[in-house]
């Protein structure tokens, strides 16, 4: 697991660099405050999130961590909600949301007491997971709030040395806790492992982040983290494939009411 994400952040850091490099004329290098808070910022928001929900994954599944996520937006909405929303005007969505999440974590909760340690490892993924949103919730917010104080930085540059800096940070992950080289040569996939690497560096991260960095110089905390519901619903749907399985009541159920609570969220915002 370790793997997959250093190389997926190796990449991004690496397309991060060639487009720096490719626009000497627009080039801006940051100053040691800046270099610092991109550093922090890529630990919140890439590096350690990953490597959170991947190890929250293993432990807990792939459905529960993904509404686990999922609730991203509203705690954006919450922390970073303007002046003159009131609070009461968000209590449809919370109870919505939350409401799903509890049926979904119950119904995958009791799946897992037919084994001896099932329960406790499902435990550990949830509190992975739980950790892993925060994290996020945290990136979104400073991120969006450092991005609205310094309009003169551009969406791309920003996006550029905040991958410099995770690709930094996942070399050294790489060294501390990686495969050594043979090991990942002598890997019968190695091939899919390359292809995801530069598919996640390229896509998932660096064009993802120009595009969110854009969003949040343009729109508030609050409403930019409902952008963050199809990520949510596109790893339900991908969870489900993975385990070639349809969804069962509950867990329809419950993705139906976390779908209405980031709705009626957003409403509330509106």
């Amino acid at each position: 697991m370790v793997d997959i994400v250093s190389a997926r952040f190796a990449v991004f850091g690496a397309v991060s660099a060639l487009a720096v490099f490719a626009r000497p004329a627009a080039r801006r290098w940051p100053t040691g405050r800046q270099a610092l808070a991109a550093l922090g910022l890529s630990v919140l928001g890439f590096s350690g999130y990953y490597l959170l929900l991947a190890f929250g994954i293993v432990a807990a599944g792939t459905e529960v961590p993904s509404l686990i996520i999922g609730t991203i937006p509203v705690w954006m909405m919450l922390l970073g909600r303007p002046p003159g929303l009131r609070m009461a005007a968000l209590l449809p969505g919370l109870l919505l949301t939350g409401a799903g999440i509890a049926l979904m974590i119950w119904g995958a909760w009791s799946a897992q007491q037919g084994s001896a340690h099932g329960g406790g490892r499902f435990a550990w993924g949830i509190v992975l997971s739980l950790g892993a949103m925060a994290s996020w919730t945290v990136y979104g917010l400073l991120n969006a709030a450092w991005l609205q104080r310094h309009t003169e930085i551009h969406a791309a540059d920003w996006a550029n040395w905040l991958g410099i800096a995770t690709g930094l940070g996942a070399i050294g992950l790489w060294l501390a806790a990686g495969s050594d080289l043979a090991a990942l040569q002598a890997q019968p996939d190695g091939l899919l492992f390359v292809v995801l690497a530069l598919a996640g560096g390229f896509g998932s991260s660096w064009l993802a982040t120009i595009l969110w960095n854009v969003a949040s110089q343009r729109l508030s905390a609050s409403l930019c983290g409902q952008l963050i519901v199809s990520e949510t619903l596109f790893a339900l749907v991908y969870s489900f494939v993975w385990d070639g399985r349809w969804p069962q009541a509950t867990e329809l159920v419950a993705a139906l009411l976390f779908v209405l609570g980031i709705l009626a969220s957003i409403k509330a915002h509106r």
